[in-house]
């Protein structure tokens, strides 16, 4: 039974900030935002959590094994070395979606997103280390299937582009509305998702689904782990297993 810890990553008061005293260049905004990107993603990622860039001002963590002093650790190193704050929900729950929808509403009550007043709020709970399980995340690793061949080497960038989001958008959709589940693009053709407890029909509908609505071909590994680096390594390893046998889903747990 899974039991995702997820923490819901925003930039305080970013819009007005991004305009205050004046327009600032996007070429500088797109710098920072790429930065705390790669900042978080390395802090997380150092205590075997994920981050997913979303929209950048707003950004989703699978933090399972990270404690609420080490959130506060993180949040303190990014108000130190950036001009921007941030605050932090962190909820759990069966699904990643229940998880997310409780850690964005701890933040949505201290206030809005653009709330000058509302700095650097830590709130939530986190998976006691007594009742943490092996199986507490379940990661599927998405690619598109011979993506170079079909797309890389014979179109364009951005028609290749265009044909990998299609694909990214509706299993994104899909994913989220049948299957509780939170897919992320994290570059390439591929696609990590974030979901419950689900069977190898659950891909391969998932599968079938976005195959036969925008004509994109996907494979997908699966793994399981007491934290998002175990069973992201786990998918990786049965997304491998995929290419070597030409299955379309493999489950490594």
């Amino acid at each position: 039974m899974t039991n995702t810890q997820v923490t819901h990553i925003q930039i305080d008061n970013y819009g007005p900030w991004t305009v205050t005293p004046e327009p600032r260049r996007e070429v500088d905004l797109q710098t920072l935002q790429s930065r705390l990107y790669a900042d978080l993603s390395q802090l997380f990622g150092n205590r075997n959590g994920y981050v997913f860039f979303t929209r950048f001002d707003n950004m989703i963590a699978v933090s399972n094994g990270v404690d609420m002093d080490a959130h506060a650790l993180i949040q303190e190193s990014v108000s130190n070395r950036y001009p921007v704050t941030m605050s932090l929900g962190v909820a759990t729950g069966r699904s990643p979606v229940t998880a997310l929808g409780t850690a964005t509403e701890l933040l949505q009550e201290e206030g809005s997103a653009q709330d000058k007043h509302r700095r650097e709020i830590l709130k939530g709970r986190v998976i006691d280390e007594e009742f943490r399980q092996p199986d507490d995340v379940q990661l599927a690793h998405f690619d598109v299937d011979n993506a170079t061949e079909k797309y890389t080497d014979q179109l364009n960038e951005f028609d290749t582009f265009i044909n990998i989001e299609q694909g990214y958008a509706e299993l994104m959709k899909y994913m989220r509305h049948e299957h509780n589940s939170l897919s992320f693009f994290v570059g390439g053709d591929n696609i990590i998702a974030v979901c419950p407890e689900l069977g190898n029909d659950a891909y391969q509908d998932a599968v079938d689904h976005v195959s036969e609505t925008v004509n994109v071909q996907l494979k997908v590994g699966v793994g399981q782990g007491k934290n998002p680096a175990d069973a992201g390594m786990d998918a990786k390893h049965a997304l491998e297993s995929c290419r070597a046998t030409g299955e379309t889903v493999e489950l490594d747990f």
